[in-house]
Order: C-alpha cells, then sequence, then structure tokens
C-alpha cells in the first residue's frame, strides 16, 4: 500500500507542552459527550457484542433475573462507552498524533441496568518518554470518575495516551520495520479451524459459583481467543462503545470546523479524523503503524472479558490494568492467557489476584494486564 512521504505533520513544541502543564488537575469542563449516558439494556447488549461477550449476564433480562443481582448489570468495561476522555479524547498539541496505551481501573459498586452515569474528569500527570515507535513521545494521564444517578461511586480510573509525531514515527521508527517489510500471511482453513476451536470451546463459568477456597496458586486461566482481527471487527466495536470521532455529515463539519487539527485530508482532499487509521491502512502506514489496527479501550475490555469469564457471576472485579505493548494490526489473532498470583483476605473480601498477557500468532507480546477479583467463599 502506498503512504504519502510528501505530507508534513506537527510536532511536538516546548510551548505546547507548556500550555498542557497549566492543565494539570484542573477539571475538565464541557466534555465531550459520551456515547452512552445510561446503562440501558441495549447499550450494555451492544458494548457486549462489540467485544464478543456473551455472557447472558449483560444481555438476557430472564437469565439476569435469577442472578443474586436480580436483574441485568453491566460489564465492567461498559464504562468506556460513558466517557470520551477515559477512551482518549485527550487535549492540546494540536495536530499531535494520540495513541490510547492503558489503563488502571477500580470498581466500586456494580452498574445496573439504567442506572444514569455520571462523570468528572481531569489531566493528571505528563511524562515524557523515547520510544522505539517515534522517538519523542509525551505520555498523556487522564483521572476520571464515574458516578451513578445517587451520587455513589461506581469506578475510578486512569487511561493514558502516548502523543507522537506521525513524520517520525513514520520515516524513523524502528519498531515495525520488520513487520513492514514481510509479506502478509495468508492462513488456511486449518490455521482457522485450529484457532476457532478456543471460542467453540470458550468456557462462561456463569451461574455456576467459583469459591475462593477452590482457587489455587499459580492455577492457569483458560486461554482466551480475540481476532483475526478486521475491519469489521474493529468496527463492531466502535457500535458499541462510540468512538472517538466518529461523525456523519454536518456534525463531523462541525467538529472539524471547532478543532481544525482533528480534520486531516484523505485521498479525495476531503479532511477527515485520525480515528480512521483503525480502517485505512494506507493512513496507519502514514502514522507509523503496521496496518489498520484495533482499539485500545477494546484491548483493554478483552482482558476484562478474559476475567469475567473466569469469575463467574456471583465474583465482581475490584481491579483491572492494561499496558498495550505493540498494535494489533488487520490479520492479527490474538491469544490471552492468565495466572492467579496470590489468594488474599483484606477488610473481609475474599480476593484473587491475575496476571494476564497476550501474544499475537508470531509469539509477539502484545498486552500486559492483571486483575483483582473478589470471589464468593464457602465460609
Amino acid at each position: 500500500m502506498s503512504t504519502s512521504p510528501e505530507r508534513s505533520f506537527p510536532k511536538i513544541t516546548e510551548s505546547g507542552l507548556d500550555a498542557l502543564r497549566r492543565r494539570i488537575g484542573v477539571k475538565i469542563e464541557n466534555q465531550a459527550e459520551p456515547w452512552c449516558h445510561e446503562a440501558t439494556r441495549d447499550n450494555i447488549r451492544h458494548y457486549a457484542h462489540g467485544i464478543g461477550d456473551d455472557n447472558p449476564l449483560w444481555c438476557d433480562p430472564n437469565y439476569a433475573a435469577g442472578s443474586h443481582y436480580g436483574g441485568i448489570v453491566a460489564l465492567p468495561s461498559f464504562l468506556f462507552s460513558t466517557n470520551r476522555i477515559i477512551s482518549g479524547y485527550v487535549g492540546g498539541l494540536p495536530g499531535i498524533h494520540a495513541m490510547w496505551s492503558g489503563s488502571d481501573w477500580t470498581w466500586h459498586l456494580p452498574v445496573r441496568r439504567n442506572d444514569e452515569i455520571r462523570t468528572e474528569s481531569w489531566l493528571k500527570d505528563l511524562v515524557l518518554h523515547e520510544t522505539r515507535f517515534a522517538g519523542r513521545a509525551v505520555q498523556q494521564i487522564y483521572h476520571v470518575n464515574f458516578y451513578n444517578q445517587k451520587g455513589e461511586l461506581l469506578a475510578e480510573a486512569d487511561s493514558w495516551c502516548f502523543r507522537t509525531e506521525r513524520d517520525t514515527a513514520r520515516e524513523q521508527g524502528t519498531k515495525y520495520q520488520h513487520t513492514r517489510e514481510r509479506a502478509p500471511h495468508r492462513y488456511s482453513a486449518e490455521e482457522i479451524a485450529e484457532a476457532y476451536k478456543l471460542y467453540r470451546d470458550e468456557p462462561v463459568r456463569g451461574a455456576t459459583p467459583r469459591f475462593w477456597e477452590d482457587v489455587s496458586e499459580n492455577e492457569a486461566l483458560p486461554v482466551m481467543l480475540k481476532g483475526p482481527m478486521t475491519v469489521t471487527g474493529f468496527i463492531a466495536y466502535a457500535q458499541g462503545w462510540g468512538g472517538l470521532y466518529i461523525r456523519a455529515n454536518k456534525l463531523a463539519w462541525k467538529l472539524i470546523d471547532a478543532h481544525p487539527g482533528v480534520g486531516i485530508t484523505n485521498r479525495f482532499g476531503i479532511p477527515d479524523v485520525p480515528e480512521r487509521v483503525h480502517w485505512e491502512e494506507d493512513f496507519a502506514l502514514e502514522v507509523g503503524a503496521p496496518g489498520a489496527y484495533d482499539y485500545g479501550p477494546e484491548r483493554a475490555s478483552w482482558l476484562t472479558h478474559h476475567l469475567t469469564n473466569w469469575m463467574g457471576d456471583r465474583g465482581f472485579l475490584r481491579k483491572a490494568t492494561c499496558k498495550i505493548r505493540r498494535h494489533n494490526p488487520e490479520g492479527d489473532l490474538l491469544y490471552i492467557q492468565g495466572r492467579v498470583l496470590r489468594k488474599f483476605v483484606e477488610n473481609g473480601s475474599h480476593l484473587v489476584e491475575i496476571e494476564q498477557q497476550a501474544h499475537n500468532q508470531g509469539q509477539e507480546l502484545s498486552v500486559l494486564g492483571t486483575g483483582i477479583v473478589e470471589l464468593p467463599s464457602r465460609t
């Protein structure tokens, strides 16, 4: 595929960084409208299906009525759809590419069907890095609190994006040099069938409680498959999550008119959003990526899906982290693995800490994660 090396993008400047530093700790007013204001039955289902999660606790009212919740609750990662800042809608440094790269969540209460979600957000910190992907990069960390209509704190989270210079990533970045040079792998029918066995046999603990006493330290979680990565799959996630800049017609114009740096001309000379790196291979190559790739919050949601499948309906996900290590371009398969690090009791809660990692079909590390799950106890 061709790129457009003649195009020049903005650079990270000291004045831009100074302006951004002045925002640290200042609560963000007039936040971008979230995709979901309420945790309706359909909104929860669309998000769950967008990550390939078919647990009936999120989607089937009759099944959920028989659970200890007495009705549908939202999967933990649903909250990504209720705030665009937690999902990577960053401010400052206009024209500098933003890649969502990780999160650190704590959940306090379940999100129940028809809960109204209110959030508050602020820029927490800026950290400068030198990277193989694009040389100088800025890690931009935000904090978000999530409340229900009663004012109860449902969850709190940090998330971060890396801001990188598109020209530097494309022209000097070495991270994906070998990926760009090799021909795309075409899977045989046998290879696809072998991968799909993991979908056919995917265990969902569901209504069968997993008791704390029955868990052993160093115990392995079942391997979870995600992929093969396709643009169709990325769009399916955007349908449930909402995306950052996906707008049509007049609303697309209003966005770009208000934020000119968001409008980057496509091959027709039409200003379009940087989010199209997830469905346009040519543009993804321009910013230094190995091809059209998955969304960061999508990958964080896959990690929590791995945990909720294992813990069952009686479990509660207390904490989860996600640290992205590489892009998952079209064609990749992703295998998520996990193991129990430790069991412990804290303030009367029976907890299990789990570490996770995921590799692609070439054994390249894609993402690291951790989780702390509260399980029911026989005592």
